[in-house]
Parts: C-alpha cells; sequence; structure tokens
C-alpha cells in the first residue's frame, strides 16, 4: 500500500489473462454487508478497451453534459478542497502544464478518457436496489483490486471520470438499467519514464484523521 500510486501513463503491453483472474480472485475477498458482494465488473482488452477509448473520448471533446448515475460530492471545502487542489497542481507540475494554462490542463483531462494509454479498463457497477452501502462495498472491492494488482506487478487508477458519461458506458457494455455505474480502473504496465508518474501524494497524519475515545 506505501508503492502503490496512481498511474497516468502506461505501456501499451496487455496484462496476461492469466493474471488478472488472479488478481480478481483477490478482490473478490473484500469483506462486504451481510456478504452480498454486489459488484458486477466489465473489464476491457485489446479492440475491445480501443472502442471504449475511442467512444468516450470522442464524447468528452464534444463537452456534453455530466451525466453520472452516483451524484458528484455537494461541494469541496476546508481541507478536502486543499488537498484535491494539491493532487491537481502537483500533476501539472511534473507536466509543466502552468496553472495558466488552460489548454494544457482540458487536454490532461481528457486523458482521462484515453485512459492514460491503458490496454485495460475495468467497469464497476452495483445493483442500484441496495443503495449506498453497496457503494461503500464496492469501494473496498476497488482498493482490494488496486492492491492486488501492484502485488503482481500491475499498475493502476481507479477514475470517477468515467462515470461522467454513464449512459454512453451502459449502452456501449448492455449494463441493465437496475445495474448503478460505480467508477472505472485504468490497468496495465505503468511508464517509469513518463513524468505523469513522477510524483507521490502525501497522506495525512493519523493525528489529522483520528479521535480517541478513553473513557
Amino acid at each position: 500500500m506505501r508503492e502503490r500510486f496512481s498511474c497516468r501513463a502506461f505501456l501499451t503491453k496487455s496484462v496476461p489473462r492469466s493474471d488478472i483472474q488472479a488478481i480478481l480472485r483477490l478482490a473478490q475477498r473484500t469483506a462486504t454487508w451481510c456478504n452480498t458482494q454486489p459488484w458486477h465488473v466489465y473489464i476491457t482488452e485489446a479492440e475491445g478497451t480501443n472502442r471504449l477509448r475511442q467512444s468516450l473520448y470522442a464524447q468528452a471533446q464534444s463537452a456534453s453534459s455530466s451525466q453520472p448515475d452516483i451524484p458528484w460530492p455537494r461541494e469541496y471545502r476546508g481541507v478536502y478542497l486543499q488537498r484535491r487542489r494539491e493532487a491537481g497542481f502537483t500533476l501539472y507540475r511534473a507536466l509543466g502544464i502552468a496553472r495558466d494554462d488552460t489548454a494544457g490542463r482540458s487536454r490532461q483531462l481528457l486523458e482521462n478518457y484515453r485512459f492514460f494509454g491503458a490496454p485495460h479498463m475495468l467497469v464497476v457497477t452495483t445493483d442500484e436496489a441496495l443503495g449506498p452501502y453497496a457503494y461503500l462495498d464496492c469501494g473496498g472491492y476497488v482498493a482490494n483490486f488496486l492492491s492486488a494488482a501492484h502485488a503482481h506487478g500491475v499498475s493502476t487508477c481507479a477514475q470517477a471520470a468515467i462515470a461522467h458519461h454513464a449512459p454512453l458506458v451502459r449502452n456501449h457494455f448492455g449494463i441493465p438499467p437496475e445495474r448503478t455505474i460505480v467508477c472505472g480502473i485504468s490497468f496495465g504496465y505503468a511508464d517509469r519514464e513518463h513524468p505523469a508518474n513522477s510524483f507521490r501524494l502525501p497522506r495525512a497524519d493519523i493525528a489529522d484523521a483520528v479521535e480517541w475515545v478513553t473513557h
């Protein structure tokens, strides 16, 4: 967990199906409410990735309105806004994109829809009837998939951006309406020489996140 990072530049080399299956078996061990295991995932490879990449990138370029299945945060405030800004500014600095370079920032934003060049995309869905607690369970699944992938030498980037265009993703895979699109995960092998992979973001000290109750 200390070594894993969000990869934003991938090599084109595909991950062997056997390795993907091994990672999925580990993620499947995720603890869930009443053992519901509410996720159902769709994984692309080869031309399947390219077709989804092209469709999402074209729609994102057209500036279509966002249509997520799960509402976005109402507001980023306080330390959460500070951390969000730090993440963006650190990425832009690594890529040499100035704060006032609106076009450069837009181009980098669109890289989300190219999956940063990853050879695979995993789309996480859940049963809409299970509500927010299933989102928590899926979050555990995502976290475990990321760690299991890293243990197999596979890099990842969890992407809420994929959910911006939930109707397109739903139509592309034929996902039934009773399933909620949660997020995507780009994965493959990291391009270690790319500047987008040259930095690591800090984590808050536990003193900022924990209250000890002794009586």
